[in-house]
């Protein structure tokens, strides 16, 4: 494994929700950070069929155009009801016809796939969010980190936090959805701590004990 020297790097995203996330998670670590997007770098295609793929395509375009060690994340959620979709197409099932994306078009379109299944029990309505964290150097070196959580797909959307499907997706061992916590309930993370709630924060967790730590 290789360790991360510089606390210099790039957020290779464009969605404004995994920024905020993902700034909030290395904030305690006194990284120096500007996303993909505010560097204005184009968006690549993400051609990949696993969550790994997708994001080791992110961080190494933001790393190869910015010199800099660049870290990406690729999240989706995975309904077992649905044979594992929407999967790594996850934010494909909230595009629209006009290029922007609809997330409360897409959790209508989970319900429909769930209801045409006759999937209505918390049982049948099994799912887990999935997040892999891709660390890649401009040189190609690339650290993959992935962080899951287990849950269940709401029977409607609750709450407005957070951002996607996050409304929908009941973890395990909660009442609440992730819309309805806090950012600090949902992804707050800190050294030290034990255990992390969110995919995207075990992720980080591991990254964190992976590369950061001595």
């Amino acid at each position: 494994m290789r360790k991360l020297e510089t606390r210099t790097i790039v957020v290779a995203s464009h969605n404004a929700g995994k920024i905020r996330e993902i700034a909030d998670l290395i904030g305690p670590f006194g990284f120096s950070a500007k996303s993909a997007a505010e560097l204005n770098f184009e968006e690549p295609e993400e051609t990949g069929t696993t969550f790994e793929e997708n994001a080791a395509i992110k961080a190494l375009a933001s790393a190869k155009a910015s010199g800099l060690p660049a870290l990406s994340d690729d999240s989706g959620l995975v309904v077992d009801a649905l044979g594992g979709d929407p999967g790594v197409y996850t934010a494909n099932w909230a595009e629209t016809a006009d290029g922007t994306r609809d997330f409360a078009m897409a959790m209508e379109k989970v319900e429909k796939a769930l209801s045409d299944r006759g999937a209505m029990t918390p049982a049948e309505r099994s799912a887990r969010f999935v997040s892999v964290l891709c660390l890649a150097w401009p040189d190609g070196h690339t650290e993959m980190f992935r962080g899951e959580v287990e849950g269940v797909i709401a029977e409607a959307p609750r709450g407005d936090q957070g951002f996607g499907y996050d409304p929908i997706f009941q973890p395990a061992g909660y009442e609440t959805t992730f819309g309805e916590m806090s950012a600090e309930e949902k992804h707050g993370w800190k050294p030290g701590e034990p255990e992390a709630l969110s995919h995207r924060a075990r992720a980080f967790k591991i990254f964190v004990e992976t590369c950061l730590e001595a």
